[in-house]
């Protein structure tokens, strides 16, 4: 079977491709610049040397020196992982498009000999007690709620069978002529007023400042991220995380103290605002008239009967919604059969037994069917790369921190050359 390439050198890199290579170029000028500084450090020593200085000229001499051979074996090394250096074509070089497709197939072999074995499989399913737990889950009565109510939502694929055209007339009919009768502003007005005034928005504002001081804790990399991306290419790097972290641990404070503080200041600006506008809507003329005029260019747009017709799905979704009663009796008998399944499940040793076991031999079929299947995707994916393109962007994931191999380098070997110049003095 032809391999097909997917991707090519000149494929355009995506915005965090983008990013990195920003990233990366500028931890390259830093290691170049250390290799650099340590050339004008030997440079400068041979002059003063030339010219009577000596005694420590030779020190820092021998160390600029060694710092030198390592910066450069060092660049020789991370280079040679994905291209030539300076083109040319030095054995052993550019490993990653050149060895790409046995990494792939190395790769598959060791997914399927570690984690695609039929003892691995029995052994990991065997000590998990999938029944058990499964069962104590549906025990909860939330949990088989949740199963209920993702069994009702399959439902919604019995309406794939209806005329969607007639149902889109009906509705676009229905919808037309209701509003042009309909006065908006007061039942609206009306509306807001009763939600804010039962504070049904508390709640809302509850779950999204948790929910926001939650993910800007776990997600502080997303704050540096957009830092370093607007930060100007000479800001150093550690300036851009200290003002990263600030407005990160500012961001979680107020966060925080909004979803804490039930009389915070944005809480009671939201609650005046929404009391304010619902009285408006109600008792405001200007406010109505803007209403009315909405509605009505709503109403004589051309695209409005297009927008109804698109916007059938999300109707049809709200009707079998509305349709979906959670205290039905059928749905009450759902959750009760699956709490009970849960139940037998949690304590019957046999049925657990059963069901383990059926979980294994089914997994167990699985892969040993499908092994090969699994592993060749690894390695045909991999072949599949075009061999520049792989390298391109295994150096944009990796080629930042690669860089640091080319300082610590050029540090420690100008280390290394001082300490073995000084043992050379001392003994000799």
């Amino acid at each position: 079977m032809a391999i097909v390439r997917t991707a090519r050198p000149s494929d355009p890199l995506t915005p965090s491709e983008l990013q990195k290579q920003r990233g990366m170029r500028r931890m390259k000028s830093v290691a170049t610049g250390f290799l650099l500084g340590a050339a004008v450090v030997y440079i400068t020593m041979k002059i003063l040397q030339n010219h009577g200085v000596t005694g420590w000229t030779g020190y820092v001499e021998a160390a600029a020196e060694a710092g030198m051979v390592g910066g450069l074996a060092d660049w020789f090394a991370v280079t040679a992982l994905f291209k030539h250096p300076l083109g040319l074509p030095i054995p052993h070089t550019a490993i990653i498009p050149n060895r790409k497709d046995q990494f792939g197939e190395g790769l598959g072999t060791f997914v399927g000999e570690n984690f695609l074995s039929e003892n691995v499989i029995r052994g990991r399913l065997s000590s998990l007690g999938i029944s058990k737990r499964t069962g104590q889950w549906l025990a909860q009565p939330e949990n088989a709620a949740r199963v209920t109510k993702e069994l009702a939502t399959a439902v919604r694929g019995v309406l794939a069978v209806l005329r969607d055209e007639d149902i889109q007339k009906i509705l676009s009919e229905a919808v037309t002529s209701r509003l042009a009768k309909a006065d908006l502003a007061v039942p609206l007005g009306g509306l807001l007023e009763r939600f804010a005034a039962s504070g049904g928005h508390h709640e809302l504002v509850d779950t999204l400042a948790a929910r926001a001081h939650d993910w800007l804790e776990a997600n502080p990399e997303a704050i540096e991220n957009t830092v370093s991306s607007e930060a100007p290419l000479w800001s150093p790097r550690f300036l851009d995380d200290a003002v990263a972290r600030r407005i990160q641990r500012e961001l979680v404070k107020l966060a925080a103290n909004v979803r804490d503080d039930r009389h915070h200041a944005l809480r009671k600006t939201l609650d005046r605002f929404l009391i304010d506008y619902a009285q408006e809507l109600k008792t405001d003329p200007d406010t109505g008239r803007k209403v009315e005029g909405l509605k009505t260019e709503l109403l004589n747009h051309p695209e409005l009967q297009s927008l109804v017709a698109s916007g059938w799905t999300a109707m049809r979704q709200a009707v079998i919604a509305a349709s979906e009663d959670p205290d039905s009796d059928l749905q009450t008998r759902a959750r009760e059969g699956l709490r009970t399944l849960g139940r037998r499940l949690e304590s019957d040793v046999r049925l657990q037994e059963k069901a383990d076991g059926w979980v294994r031999e089914v997994a167990v079929h699985l892969v040993t069917t499908y092994r090969d299947q699994i592993t060749s995707l690894i390695t045909d994916t991999v072949a599949a790369w075009d061999g520049p393109a792989t390298s391109r962007k295994i150096e944009l994931q990796v080629g930042r921190d690669l860089q640091f191999i080319r300082i610590n380098g050029t540090v420690v070997g100008a280390l290394a050359g001082l300490v073995i110049y000084t043992l050379s003095q001392l003994a000799f």
